[in-house]
């Protein structure tokens, strides 16, 4: 409910009252350009059915009630009537936005490490393949934390695959549409190989990236091998708090990378090792030693500094107290968002075999599916 609505600057916004007295100030053009009117909005899919264009820069209020949980606006010119939600207004509004310290990451995302320990978010494959419930909440920890992972799932070739139908599309890149990460004599890629990798992001030559990562296993009786994932917003966050200035050099500059790793294939991108929004929400981290090429966007005289900031995130990637190591068997898998959470493998043996399969896909589907069942869920409450 709304205490009071009243017209300012004769006609150019609308100030709405709610309970406790906050108020909220809302311009005409924006109300206008955001009607769900059926001339204005498809009403099947809520598309613009007009440009901004045809909205007049003129546009003003010259009435404006409420009704209930409605506020019904006339525009003019075209004495153009409009009804909103006041909750959906609510819900949107912009008046008393503040600046916010650079690195702040948005709702519902939790920053983690070490000790996230025994609370690594799990579930098992029969429930999130039979129930939307479960899928819906281990979609939700894949969200919140970046990664989570999957037991007790059939040990059968491309079984990766099923997991992804769940949410969305696997996304094909040179490696194939599932690759096989196991010893291979004259590997194109180091992951290929018994030898232990720092923690990284995946494909930061490409542009844009995959943002979300797969790996199921499917043998795993070799000595070692155990995965490892660190939350780069945490080490982020904490360079920022070390080290304002490095921080801001990592995100004001760009670092290159690139893959030259197989016929035909030439893969090279320039984007910063920490990436914020306009506004400093941070929105994601590409660090993978294995593929930096030269850096030479950095004036000379933030050279020394930008390296000492590089040196200092891979110090905090690689500390013990930022790390979550599990093992995992045949049938478990993880996923990681690629654009926050970096994985790392201890180095194993040549005794006993391990094999695991990985693809790549993209969070945009997974974030749909999440906010569909998300929706059903509140319609069946």
């Amino acid at each position: 409910m709304v205490e009071a609505a009243k017209i300012l600057d004769e006609g150019k916004a609308v100030s709405l009252t709610f309970p406790g007295g906050v108020e909220q100030r809302f311009h005409a053009i924006w109300l206008r350009d955001n009607a769900w009117d059926e001339s204005t909005r498809a009403q099947g899919n809520g598309q613009r059915l007009i440009t901004l264009a045809e909205i007049s820069p003129e546009t003003r209020v010259v009435a404006a009630r409420t009704n209930g949980h409605k506020l019904q606006i006339t525009f003019d010119p075209g004495a153009h009537e409009v009804s909103y939600d006041i909750d959906w207004l609510a819900e949107r509004a912009y008046d008393g936005v503040r600046p916010r310290v650079a690195g702040w990451t948005a709702p519902g995302i939790e920053t983690w490490d070490a000790e996230l320990g025994e609370r690594v978010p799990s579930a098992e494959f029969a429930a999130v393949r039979e129930n939307d419930a479960a899928l819906g909440d281990w979609l939700s920890a894949i969200h919140r934390f970046g990664f989570a992972k999957l037991v007790g799932g059939p040990v059968r070739s491309g079984a990766l695959l099923e997991v992804v139908e769940w949410f969305g599309f696997v996304r094909e890149t040179n490696y194939g549409k599932i690759f096989e990460v196991r010893t291979e004599v004259n590997p194109n890629n180091l992951a290929f190989t018994g030898l232990g990798l720092q923690a990284h992001t995946d494909n930061p030559y490409r542009d844009p990236v995959p943002t979300l990562q797969l790996l199921y296993c499917l043998e795993n009786s070799a000595s070692g091998g155990e995965n490892m994932v660190v939350d780069g917003f945490r080490a982020a966050q904490r360079l920022r708090n070390e080290d304002p200035r490095g921080f801001d050099l990592l995100t004001r500059y760009c670092a290159r990378f690139e893959y030259i790793g197989g016929t035909g294939v030439c893969l090279r991108s320039r984007r910063p090792m920490i990436e914020l929004m306009p506004d400093g929400e941070l929105v994601g981290v590409r660090f993978n030693n294995r593929s930096a090429s030269s850096i030479v966007d950095v004036p000379y005289d933030d050279m020394d500094d930008y390296y000492s900031a590089y040196r200092r995130l891979g110090e905090l990637i690689d500390a013990p107290d930022m790390q979550v190591t599990f093992k995992l068997q045949p049938g478990e898998c993880f996923i990681v968002d690629n654009t926050r959470v970096l994985h790392a493998r201890r180095g194993y043996s040549g005794e006993g075999s391990r094999w695991l399969q990985g693809c790549y896909a993209d969070k945009d589907g997974l974030l749909s599916k999440l906010a569909v069942l998300q929706m059903q869920g509140e319609h069946a409450q």
